[in-house]
């Protein structure tokens, strides 16, 4: 059952309207709804849903924790996840919760630098996981395919930079 109330913003989640469709689908559909991904055709999507991996994650299982070096993004497929960041009293200050068809840890499609938080599953997630090695391989292989990506990734980085200026000048601008 999901919370009726989630922290989706436009940091961690979906940026663009319109990008979720709630049929579960094959893999390459949820690629195809994933907005790293909406400028492949068809075809293209299937050759990156050959390098791809899906994962089942347990409620209270980690995709990933903070300070770990990135290899990979996640999309998820199904389920729930909460974006976390450990306190050193031991507890968890929860950034944003995500669900079908947004992805997190996409900066590790870009370098290994440690993760900046946690994400964890709040309830039984399918996730799939895009890792960067595989798509400096698809560079070297199908360069169009690979460019599409990164140009999709530099849009939506740049566009959660801006929403993290905006909501940081609002923050500034309450004190």
């Amino acid at each position: 059952m999901k919370p009726t109330s989630k922290k989706i913003n436009a940091l961690w989640g979906n940026i663009f309207p319109g990008a979720s469709d709630p049929k579960n689908g094959t893999t390459t559909d949820a690629l195809l709804r994933c907005l790293l991904f909406r400028k492949l055709s068809r075809r293209e999507l299937k050759k990156v849903a050959h390098i791809i991996f899906e994962r089942t994650y347990s409620s209270g299982e980690y995709l990933f924790e903070k300070d770990q070096p990135g290899a990979a993004m996640f999309i998820i497929k199904s389920g729930l996840i909460k974006i976390v960041v450990p306190t050193q009293s031991g507890k968890e200050v929860e950034l944003a919760t995500l669900d079908q068809d947004n992805f997190v840890g996409e900066l590790a499609l870009l370098d290994d630098s440690p993760r900046s938080a946690s994400a964890k599953a709040v309830e039984p997630t399918e996730a799939i996981a895009f890792f960067r090695e595989d798509l400096n391989n698809l560079l070297d292989t199908n360069p169009e395919i690979a460019s599409k990506i990164f140009k999709e990734l530099a849009i939506i980085i740049g566009q959660r930079l801006k929403s993290t200026n905006e909501q940081l000048y609002r923050n500034n601008e309450q004190l």
